[in-house]
């Protein structure tokens, strides 16, 4: 039995770019930074960010192209793949991608616009929970880096 699941909480990097395929299948691709901070040995805090390819299909993407915005708190839920491709000199590239199977946006109702607030109510898969998990994302923890 193997697992891949990722969970993200994050802020989205820049606006969704969302295409269309032929077959009229969404698709869109965004950025996410995760950020953790510690206390290093000298007692400087020390901030790490991680960038993350979010990739979302059919209605996800039709969710991420009308509400989700550069800047923007998101919770994903996800797995991770892998692809290559071959760039303009024929050097073989792997990029690394989540394709999320929940989005759900977090922070303040007042901070949304452009939008009713029961949309930001639905989950975007019906078959997965409507809360994002309890935790507080400003907990410090023991102050490890791992």
């Amino acid at each position: 039995m193997s697992i891949n699941k990722v969970i993200l909480v994050g802020n989205v990097g820049k606006d969704p770019e969302v295409r269309y395929l032929d077959n009229g299948v969404a698709v869109a691709n965004f950025t996410l930074a995760t950020s953790e901070t510690y206390t290093a040995k000298s007692g400087e805090r020390v901030t790490n960010t991680e960038w993350h390819n979010i990739v979302a299909w059919r209605g996800l993407a039709e969710v991420a192209e009308k509400y989700i915005k550069k800047g923007k708190l998101l919770y994903i839920e996800g797995k991770i793949k892998t692809r290559s491709y071959d760039d303009k000199d024929g050097v073989k590239k792997y990029m690394t991608e989540i394709y999320a199977d929940l989005m759900q946006m977090l922070g303040r109702k007042d901070d949304e616009t452009n939008s009713s607030s029961s949309d930001y109510e639905k989950p975007a898969n019906q078959d997965t929970p409507t809360q994002a998990p309890d935790f507080d994302a400003n907990d410090g923890g023991d102050d490890l880096p791992f």
